[in-house]
């Protein structure tokens, strides 16, 4: 098997407050994007510097859906609310499927003689799509069991939502939903971003909130959130694609007596610590660095690396908005540090043909 390479650096150390407790902690970041490491370290320097990141876990579910075909509207409805009256026997079902996964909610739309179930579970360490696909499957085929009346029509009926832009994900919740916050000092804020608190709220309110409402954005208001998600979760084993539904969130900022509140908002941050791509040497040993594999409750080491990844966009979107306030800074950063890491492998390149 091939293994496809992409350069790898840490950055840091972010503080972050986890569980009332402050930690510094280097992260992992897999890009080609080279002027991401510096952007994201200077957002981590902010928080070293300040009280640090305050991050809350808010939700933790994942989803599936599956569609069944009822001879109408009313036996649709009828069989989905004494289904969900019935949790007990659900929950009998998914267990014989899983050790982990827990039956949270069911939601439902009907159109016409349409039934789409929303199952929600918990999946534990794992970020659970193939564990809520196992149990999904299980449960479907309960119902068809106990309501011959309905028929098969898909084990995922995308009212999931998985890997795609939508709503109802930020609504309903799907993976880990959490806040990452910080109040940094105006004297910071001046030293290190080289801007005031109010240019970046100036920045948040006609950038990611006016611009994102013009584009047509769906629960969205950020800069570039996708950025550091995708580096972190290729750096974690994670699944690439579920950037889509992550890079879905929000970003405040406001005046806080003198200083600048500044806040990220990730209602889909779909990550795991066990199962496919997590037994790769360099995954393991990055998982352990961040403290990610140790020996806690089911779901704990998942959380944490949720709790990680949004500090860590925070820090990545503080300051990207900074240097976006002062005109050409952006792309000055981009071609001095692109084309300084050009020019050292042209270097290289040379000392290995004329050594």
């Amino acid at each position: 098997m091939n293994i496809a390479k992409i350069p790898m650096r840490a950055v840091g150390p972010v503080k972050i407050i986890i569980d009332s407790t402050p930690e510094t902690v280097m992260v992992p970041l897999a890009t080609f994007e080279s002027p991401l490491w510096p952007s994201v370290n200077r957002g981590a320097r902010v928080s070293r510097e300040s009280a640090g990141i305050y991050v809350t876990l808010i939700d933790d579910r994942m989803t599936r859906s599956v569609i069944f075909k009822a001879p109408d509207a009313e036996t649709a409805l009828k069989i989905i609310q004494e289904a969900k009256n019935r949790k007990q026997e659900l929950q009998a079902v998914i267990a014989q499927t899983s050790r982990f996964a827990k039956l949270l909610d069911i939601h439902f739309q009907i159109v016409g003689h349409l039934l789409y179930t929303r199952f929600e579970f918990f999946t534990g360490d794992a970020s659970g799509h193939n564990m809520v696909t196992q149990s999904a499957d299980s449960l479907m085929q309960w119902f068809l069991k106990a309501y011959p009346v309905l028929a098969y029509r898909s084990i995922s009926g995308n009212y999931c939502t998985d890997k795609k832009v939508s709503a109802v994900n930020g609504i309903l919740g799907r993976g880990k939903n959490v806040v990452a916050e910080m109040t940094i000092p105006r004297d910071i804020c001046e030293k290190i971003l080289k801007i005031t608190p109010e240019q970046i709220v100036r920045i948040n309110i006609e950038k990611n909130l006016i611009g994102s409402i013009l584009s047509g954005s769906i629960r969205s208001a950020n800069a570039h959130f996708a950025n550091m998600l995708l580096a972190f979760y290729l750096a974690t084993g994670q699944d690439a694609a579920n950037i889509i539904e992550g890079s879905q969130g929000l970003v405040t900022a406001e005046i806080c007596k003198t200083d600048l509140y500044f806040s990220v908002t990730l209602p889909n941050i779909i990550v795991g610590t066990v199962g496919n791509g997590k037994e790769l040497d360099f995954v393991q040993e990055n998982l352990k660095e961040l403290g990610c594999l140790a020996d806690v409750p089911p779901g704990d080491n998942a959380h944490r690396l949720a709790i990680i990844a949004a500090a860590t966009v925070l820090c990545g979107e503080l300051s990207l908005l900074a240097s976006q306030t002062v005109p050409g800074e952006l792309m000055r950063c981009h071609r001095v540090l692109e084309r300084s890491a050009k020019t050292k492998k042209q270097k290289k390149r040379i000392e290995i043909l004329n050594p």
